[in-house]
C-alpha cells in the first residue's frame, strides 16, 4: 500500500522554511510515500515544485478552510508554516487525518484557544532548534516537540559563474556576503549597511554583497545611499555561485530560528559571524567555527570582520570546523528523521 504526505506551505515568500521544504519533498522522492504540495497559489514554492518534480500540486489561497479543504486523500499532513496549522486541525476534526507540525522560527505562538488546540491535536511537533522547541513548551508544558535540524541545500556551482561575479571587483578583494530576506527587523540588514559605511575608507578592498530581496528592499537602498563597497544582488538562484566567492558570511540577524542559510556557508567552507539568537548557537559555537555576537551591535559586527580580514590563518580554521559540523546537518539527514516520524505516526494509526 502506498501512503500520501501531503506537505502544506501557504506562506507567501521563498525564504529558509520553503527551501527547506522544497528539500524534504525532493529528498522524500523515490521513498515509496506519493507526495503533495497545498501551496498558494501563484507562489515560488507552487511554481518551483511543478516545474521541478513530479509531484502533485494543489494551490490554494491562505485561508483556514481552503487549506482544509485541499487535504482530501492524504495519509499524513505535515505543516510547514505557522498559518497552515489550523487548516490542517479543521481538516483533522472531520477526515481524523495526522498531521505534524514543523516550527521553524522562535516567536511565540499566539497564545488563544484556537491555536492551543491545533498544537495539542497534532501527532508530532518538531522543532528546527533547541530554542524553537523551548518556545513551544513554553507556550503549552504539555507539549513534547523534537528537535529536527534543518539540512544544508547541497548547493551546485558554475565556474564561468564564479569568474563573473568576481570580474566585478578588484583582485584581492574581500568579500563579505549576506544571502537573506531583505527584511530588516528580522535580519538586521541595517548593521551590514553601518559597518560598509563606516569602512569605505579605511578599508577600500572589504566589499559587501547583499543578496535575496523583500519587502525592505527600497527602505535598505535608500539607507545606504552613498555606501560605494556595497552592492544588492538582488533574488538569485545560484546562491552557490555567490558563497564560492565570499571570504566571510555574516548573519546578524534580531530573530531567526536557525538560520538554514548558515548550513551552506558552512557547507562551502565560509567562517560565519552571526548573532546568539534563536536556535543559531546550535550550529555556530564561537571561536570554533566563527563569531556569535550580541545582536543589535554594528560595533561588535565590525569588530568581528576586521579579526578575520587580518586573520586569514583563524579563517582557514574556521572553515575547516564549519565543513566538519555541516557534516551532520545535511537535508538526508532531514529526510531520514521526518520517514521515521511518518512510519511511527502510520503504525499507531494501523494499530487503532
Amino acid at each position: 500500500m502506498t501512503f500520501t504526505i501531503a506537505h502544506i506551505n501557504t506562506s507567501r515568500g521563498f525564504r529558509g522554511g520553503e527551501r527547506q521544504t522544497e528539500l524534504l519533498i525532493e529528498g522524500l522522492q523515490g521513498s515509496g510515500y506519493k507526495q503533495i504540495l497545498i501551496a498558494r497559489k501563484n507562489r515560488q514554492l507552487a511554481r518551483r515544485v511543478k516545474k521541478n518534480m513530479d509531484v502533485e500540486v494543489r494551490e490554494v489561497s491562505s485561508g483556514h478552510l481552503s487549506v482544509a479543504l485541499a487535504c482530501s486523500n492524504a495519509d499524513i499532513l505535515h505543516v510547514h508554516d505557522g498559518r497552515s496549522v489550523y487548516g490542517a486541525y479543521l481538516n483533522s476534526l472531520i477526515s481524523r487525518t495526522p498531521y505534524i507540525i514543523t516550527r521553524r522560527v522562535d516567536n511565540p505562538i499566539s497564545n488563544h484557544w484556537f491555536s492551543r488546540q491545533a498544537y495539542r491535536s497534532a501527532s508530532t511537533i518538531a522543532a528546527v532548534a533547541k530554542q524553537v522547541a523551548n518556545i513551544i513548551k513554553q507556550f503549552d508544558p504539555s507539549l513534547k516537540p523534537k528537535v529536527v535540524h534543518s539540512g544544508s541545500s547541497n548547493l551546485i556551482t558554475n565556474e564561468t559563474n564564479i569568474k563573473k561575479i568576481l570580474s566585478d571587483y578588484p583582485k584581492n578583494s574581500f568579500l563579505v556576503g549576506h544571502v537573506g530576506a531583505l527584511d530588516n527587523n528580522q535580519k538586521g540588514q541595517e548593521f551590514i549597511i553601518e559597518v560598509a559605511r563606516d569602512l569605505q575608507i579605511s578599508h577600500p578592498d572589504i566589499h559587501f554583497l547583499l543578496v535575496g530581496g523583500g519587502d525592505d528592499e527600497a527602505m535598505l537602498k535608500k539607507m545606504a545611499a552613498g555606501v560605494s563597497n556595497l552592492k544588492f544582488i538582488g533574488f538569485v538562484n545560484n546562491v552557490g555561485d555567490y558563497l564560492a566567492v565570499f571570504n566571510i558570511f555574516i548573519l546578524p540577524s534580531r530573530k531567526e530560528g536557525i538560520g538554514s542559510i548558515l548550513l551552506d556557508a558552512m557547507a562551502m567552507k565560509l567562517p560565519v559571524i552571526a548573532c546568539e539568537v534563536g536556535g543559531v548557537p546550535d550550529i555556530v559555537h564561537n571561536n570554533l567555527n566563527g563569531y556569535l555576537i550580541e545582536s543589535e551591535r554594528p560595533d561588535l559586527l565590525k569588530e568581528a570582520i576586521l579579526s578575520l580580514y587580518n586573520q586569514p590563518q583563524l579563517c582557514a580554521e574556521f572553515s575547516k570546523r564549519g565543513s566538519e559540523i555541516a557534516v551532520d546537518y545535511t537535508a538526508d539527514i532531514m529526510c531520514k528523521k521526518y520517514l521515521k516520524i511518518y512510519q511511527s505516526i502510520l503504525q499507531d494509526s494501523n494499530k487503532t
